[in-house]
């Protein structure tokens, strides 16, 4: 029987004692969301699991929500982001403090399909070092969220896959799982914030690593402010987006 398998049937505790797969949070005022967001991870994923919801600062409002979660929902860790503030170094200090074999990098706001996660780990435990939670495959969609935002993460997406073979049409997903294995091999030299999920991927696909995609749904989110900042990001996420096409072209080279 797989681990996904047996982690149906088994109590809660076993959850938090032995994990096969962290989920990172980041956060950052996220009262009004964090509850649904960690409710539906306790009801949906079988395998066993720790969530790390990483903070930068202690009056964040979502840490006492959190607080009084725990008791119900054991797999839940708060975890204070110590590398400085900000979405990247609070993934950086999840990623670092993660136990399991696997980790997955998911939203606070609840727009991640966490339903998928069970499937994710499963790829995952079949050999891919990076699995995808794609919008842009056949069961996959894209519900709200800024109009420019998705016609410019469609169109990296499809391309990066089409003439890269990045293994994703989905590149720029942060919603993603990664392979211990893989994470300790690279050196994570993103600087901005989401643009963390490109870079991953990238040096997967020029590393020959196995990356592999299961469709999924992303919801905008409906409460609170996104953090994510377009203008002052895209820059970083061309930066990886060229890094893939520059890599295959010097893989080409005698």
């Amino acid at each position: 029987m797989s681990r996904v398998a047996t982690a149906a049937v088994a109590p809660a505790r076993a959850h938090a004692e032995d994990p096969v797969v962290s989920i990172v949070i980041p956060v950052y005022n996220e009262a009004e969301n964090i509850t649904g967001t960690l409710e539906r991870l306790a009801s949906l994923v079988r395998t066993p699991m720790e969530i790390l919801v990483v903070h930068d600062f202690d009056e964040d409002t979502t840490v006492p929500v959190v607080r009084s979660l725990q008791a119900r929902i054991p797999q839940v860790r708060l975890l204070r982001n110590d590398l400085g503030r900000g979405v990247l170094h609070a993934m950086r200090a999840g990623i670092a403090a993660a136990r399991a074999p696997y980790v997955v990098i998911s939203m606070a706001d609840g727009s991640d399909d966490v339903a998928v996660i069970d499937r994710m780990v499963e790829l995952a435990e079949q050999g891919a070092d990076v699995v995808a939670a794609s919008r842009y495959i056949r069961g996959g969609r894209q519900v709200g969220g800024p109009r420019l935002k998705g016609l410019m993460s469609r169109t990296a997406g499809l391309t990066l896959q089409w003439f890269g073979r990045v293994g994703t049409h989905d590149a720029t997903n942060n919603f993603k799982l990664y392979s211990r294995r893989h994470l300790d091999s690279v050196t994570i030299e993103s600087s901005g914030g989401f643009e963390l999920a490109l870079e991953l991927t990238v040096k997967a696909a020029l590393a020959g690593r196995v990356v592999r995609e299961i469709p999924a749904t992303w919801h905008d989110r409906t409460a609170g402010e996104s953090r994510f900042r377009l203008r002052a990001w895209l820059p970083r996420y061309l930066h990886w987006y060229l890094s893939l096409f520059s890599g295959r072209v010097r893989s080409l080279r005698p």
